[in-house]
């Protein structure tokens, strides 16, 4: 067997194996039970210091009980509904009105935020704590606020709560919210007593039990996410879980993240975020906690404390982005606002520097095309137009080895028995006619990292949730629903799941295009003569076949797409140079060597 066609043989065995080592650490991702959910009450903060207060948590009810039991203020901007509770001036209700559960029209609107006593409570919640050597009361998790004015709080209306402490201290919160997901709130201390105070405001996002729509899929991060002057910081709920007590937080475990300038922290879900911000270049103190007691998942932004003199007014403001991570959404808040680095709260992974613009083409080409399916395809364009001078180097090298076949039968004849003697000549033709060997294998070993990398843009970016390319292709971020196993929708049951055992082997339509697309892009060359070689050859496309039947349909259908544009490629080339691949011999070989041997 030459050169070229051994490695043709180990770049494909190099692919395979590391698409199965992947297959096997990134198996595709099963919702995870949910944990036993507790709700809370909560405490005010302990006076004398500057920390956020510790929640607790009684029983759970059900989520439309626990909104009735709180007066609320409606929320309504273009992309969110729901409410806030005048109770601690919580914003606890939250529906995200462009995005439903499943591709069906008619599920339910995703809900991101639950109130305090519903099940997987989650919310964000302001509030200020006393310095040492005050004693004033301060509002807290359970104050009541009045609203001092707005009726609804919309991107045109804030809303305006009060507080009055009773002791001389008045407090206010002014929340308002843009059209898309970003809340603004604005904390107020009015001082009419006849001596100083010291208070320091803070904000806090707590979720109570683990997140029921967690996937626990190695590829995606899931948790707490800070950007703290730069630097991206990640803990994942088990780390959490796995933080020593602090007895300074009542004992929670606790990660005290840092004191920074410019940053954020929060909890990112999939596809989904809710984040503190306080204005840039305002100094703070990010902090991310676990209460095992109450299974309370807690992130807080605590500010310096500030100094209210008698007669005095001082405020603090705090953003909160509660929605769904939108790279363009994120790039503009990111430029606009000057948060540092916000769309780095999307999971680019270790490969950011393939999977960012990889994600920035496939935007671009959404936006010329109008259909994801479509810019996958022209992004597969673009790839190989990028690979095309190392494509050709490559396939007129095998051109040129091809060529040479005849010449180095005649060596092999003439060194017969010398393997060295062979070796040294063989190497001398390839140097004289200026051919590399190695050379055959480069574009397919390049398209690995380029296939991982697409892999996470498809797996983690909300632009691929739900999008549609033609006829039954309805989620290009799931696999493809179609099945051999029901007749590809002719016959009257279900396809199989795709996380079950028989999931895996009942592919569709688009992975039966990948293995014939793969195995007609083989037959551009002859098979190799020994049997072991030859059997590897022919079962791979299967192989492949079935292994990426699980994976989100639009990965397979740039696979697809670039399997058929690197034959045409390759074709072409090899024609130019005077090689005329003869595809339907090769395809019908196999065939007509089995009937001999019959």
């Amino acid at each position: 067997m030459d050169d070229q066609s051994k490695n043709l043989i180990l770049a494909t065995a190099m692919s395979f194996a590391v698409i199965l080592v992947w297959f096997l650490l990134f198996p595709p991702s099963e919702q995870a039970p949910t944990a036993p959910v507790a709700t809370e009450t909560s405490q005010p903060a302990t006076p004398g210091t500057a920390t956020s207060p510790t929640l607790a948590a009684p029983d759970a009810k059900p989520r439309a009980e626990a909104l009735a039991l709180t007066q609320r203020v409606a929320i309504d901007t273009p992309r969110l509904g729901g409410s806030f509770s005048l109770t601690g001036g919580r914003i606890d209700d939250i529906q995200l009105l462009n995005y439903r559960e499943t591709i069906d029209d008619n599920s339910p609107t995703v809900t991101l935020f639950s109130p305090a006593g519903a099940a997987q409570s989650y919310y964000a919640l302001y509030g200020w704590s006393a310095a040492a050597g005050t004693a004033a009361a301060v509002p807290g998790p359970s104050t009541q606020w009045t609203v001092e004015s707005g009726d609804k709080l919309t991107p045109a209306t804030p809303v305006t709560l009060r507080w009055d402490n009773g002791g001389g201290l008045i407090f206010r919160q002014i929340l308002s919210v843009d059209e898309n997901y970003m809340f603004t709130v604005t904390q107020t201390v009015e001082n009419t007593t006849g001596g100083e105070v010291r208070l320091a405001p803070y904000g806090i996002i707590a979720r109570h039990g683990m997140p029921a729509d967690l996937k626990n899929f190695y590829i995606l991060h899931e948790g707490v996410t800070a950007m703290t002057d730069g630097t991206l910081e990640e803990l994942k709920y088990k780390a959490l879980k796995d933080l020593e007590p602090d007895p300074n937080e009542g004992g929670a475990l606790t990660q005290h993240l840092a004191v920074t300038e410019n940053g954020w922290i929060g909890f990112t879900d999939h596809y989904w975020m809710s984040t503190l911000v306080p204005t840039p270049g305002q100094s703070f103190n990010a902090v991310a906690k676990y209460t095992p007691a109450t299974d309370t998942f807690q992130t807080d932004v605590r500010m310096p404390v500030m100094s209210v003199a008698p007669g005095a007014t001082v405020e603090s403001s705090t953003m909160l982005f509660a929605g769904a991570k939108v790279w363009s959404l994120l790039r503009d808040y990111q430029n606009e606002k000057g948060i540092d680095r916000f769309v780095d709260a999307i999971d680019w992974g270790w490969f950011f520097f393939l999977t960012k613009p990889i994600f920035r083409a496939l935007h671009v080409m959404h936006n010329l095309l109008g259909n994801m399916g479509l810019a996958i395809i022209g992004l597969t364009f673009l790839i190989k137009l990028i690979l095309f001078p190392l494509a050709y180097k490559s396939y007129v090298s095998m051109s040129k080895m091809k060529a040479l076949q005849p010449e180095m039968e005649k060596i092999k004849e003439r060194t017969a028995g010398d393997s060295m003697k062979m070796q040294q000549e063989v190497m001398a033709l390839y140097k004289r006619e200026k051919v590399n060997p190695a050379a055959g294998c480069l574009p397919i070993l390049l398209q690995i990292p380029i296939f991982f990398s697409l892999y996470k843009v498809i797996f983690v970016t909300i632009e691929l949730r739900h999008a549609p390319f033609f006829g039954w292709l309805r989620d290009l971020s799931a696999p493809d629903p179609s099945s051999w196993i029901n007749g590809f929708g002719l016959l009257p049951w279900a396809a199989p799941d795709h996380t079950s055992m028989i999931g895996i082997i009942s592919i569709g339509i688009l992975p039966i295009l990948l293995g014939i697309s793969m195995w007609l892009q083989q037959r551009l060359n002859p098979m190799p003569a020994d049997k072991t070689q030859a059997m590897i050859f022919n079962w791979m496309p299967w192989i492949f076949m079935f292994m990426l039947g699980s994976f989100a349909s639009g990965l397979v259908l740039y696979w697809v797409a670039n399997n058929t544009i690197t034959f045409v490629q390759q074709y072409l080339i090899m024609r130019s140079q005077g090689v005329k691949p003869n595809v339907f011999e090769n395809v019908t070989a196999p065939f007509r060597r089995s009937k001999k041997s019959g």
